[in-house]
């Protein structure tokens, strides 16, 4: 069967080398749906237009979509030497009704064609992501409720800060994936722009209705220019941003998630069936799921990279450069799908040593900011509370013993201020209730904040 849709130029066959080097058949054939759907599409447009017979369209909707049919059962359906997707399916076509399957590409471009696919499939992998995004979520608010009464020590610079429940550390990250199906909902709405009608570069000179072809094939619209829809590839590159933060976002994760199963830290235990042993040491148990995904954010990023730098020099319109597109965005998708899909099993599994998190929550001097807090409201400036706390602080640490741990004495002499309701809210218990504005750790806080999540997760 004819593999090419180009030729009659042409008195030689390609070199071999550059055939192979330019075909893009065994990556794109992932189109296959989306290309036979606009293709159905296109078939009515010309209908609609007065140019192809009803009797002409019938036939090449159904030889189309008995094509669909077959793709599905026909183990070596995809066997082929086609140049491309787009010559694989007309070439199908064409031996399935003859000369018929010829006027299918009537009016139509491989260049608006390709772009038409390609967003079909976009929109579906968008709607496809957001959901894995959804579920990831879900296990957070899972992993949040299983340890409702959990308690870290909080981090900046990687030092120990300030209490928070694990539950808050949990929607942190739900925040973080929130926003992330918030960016694929915006970047599905360029997605669905419909690019088929613009021809080459310049437009068809057949009278189609491309809004009613949009409206049949689920678009929000048509493309304003023609030129600018051929060469149009800002949606990927929006898709795979999205992508990126999420990968970015589960990496993060992941990091934290690595740090608190090793034995310096000690809070969690991961399951043995996202655990690794070692080859060599007995008593190793890896994280390697988590590293995994901390790994493959890289390769994501990287992918975003190529997207950008392929784009940057391109004169209008189209250009053979554009093929790069794909292998870019599947890849990318494929990935973050994957780490998505981990992640959710890791959260499910895991487990918090309580006991152990809960000792390092009060250690280390995490409630130096509740006394500062405590000198202001018996009307000590801030600034100066904050001085004299750190000199209780280093007071405290030179006798190795906590701030609860002083005596009442012991702090005066450093701060006049401090009576003896001090150690009211120096505990544990104080100390995060009193992270009760918005946004905050204290328990009555994050249980509102987990109801919040489980409504919002649900819409």
């Amino acid at each position: 069967m004819t593999q090419n849709l180009w030729g009659g130029r042409f008195t030689e066959k390609p070199d071999a080398t550059f055939a192979e080097f330019n075909n893009s058949f065994k990556f794109d054939r992932r189109l296959f749906e989306a290309d036979v759907t606009a293709s159905i599409g296109h078939a009515n447009g010309l209908r609609r237009a007065g140019v192809l017979s009803d009797a002409d369209a019938d036939s090449i909707v159904e030889a189309l979509s008995e094509l669909l049919t077959a793709s599905t059962a026909t183990p070596d359906f995809f066997t082929s030497d086609a140049e491309d997707v787009h010559s694989f399916i007309e070439a199908r076509l064409i031996d399935a009704i003859g000369e018929t399957g010829k006027k299918l590409h009537t009016g139509r471009s491989r260049n608006d064609q390709v772009a038409t696919a390609f967003r079909l499939w976009m929109r579906e992998a968008a709607d496809d992501l957001s959901e894995q995004v959804r579920q990831a979520q879900s296990a957070l608010i899972r992993a949040a409720e299983r340890h409702a009464d959990a308690v870290l020590p909080g981090y900046t610079h990687l030092q120990r800060a300030q209490p928070v429940m694990w539950a808050h550390w949990c929607l942190a990250y739900f925040e973080m994936l929130d926003r992330d199906r918030s960016r694929i909902a915006d970047a599905r709405r360029r997605i669905n722009i419909m690019p088929l009608g613009s021809g080459a570069l310049a437009g068809t000179g057949f009278p189609v209705d491309r809004a009613a072809v949009a409206k049949e094939l689920g678009f929000d619209g048509i493309s304003a220019n023609s030129l600018d829809a051929v060469s149009d590839r800002d949606f990927a590159v929006e898709f795979v941003n999205a992508c990126v933060l999420i990968a970015i976002h589960l990496s993060r994760l992941a990091e934290d998630l690595i740090l608190y199963t090793s034995t310096e830290f000690g809070f969690v235990e991961l399951s043995d069936a996202v655990s690794t042993g070692s080859s060599l040491m007995p008593q190793k148990k890896n994280p390697d799921a988590l590293e995994l995904v901390r790994g493959k954010s890289g390769r994501i990023l990287g992918h975003q990279t190529g997207l950008n730098t392929m784009l940057k020099g391109l004169p209008l319109a189209y250009n053979k450069d554009m093929q790069e597109d794909k292998e870019a965005v599947f890849d990318a998708f494929d990935t973050v799908t994957a780490c998505l899909k981990i992640t959710s099993i890791v959260l499910d599994d895991l487990s918090i040593r309580e006991k152990e998190a809960r000792t390092a929550a009060v250690t280390g001097f995490l409630n130096a900011t509740e006394l500062a807090d405590h000198l202001v409201r018996k009307g000590v400036p801030f600034r100066s509370a904050h001085d004299a706390v750190g000199r209780i602080v280093l007071f405290a640490a030179a006798n190795s013993r906590e701030l609860g741990q002083l005596t009442l004495e012991e702090m005066k002499a450093i701060a006049p201020s401090i009576e003896a309701d001090v150690f009211e809210v120096l505990g544990l218990n104080a100390t995060l209730a009193s992270k009760s504005a918005a946004g905050g750790t204290s328990p009555e806080r994050v249980k509102a904040a987990l109801d919040e999540a489980k409504t919002r997760v649900n819409q």
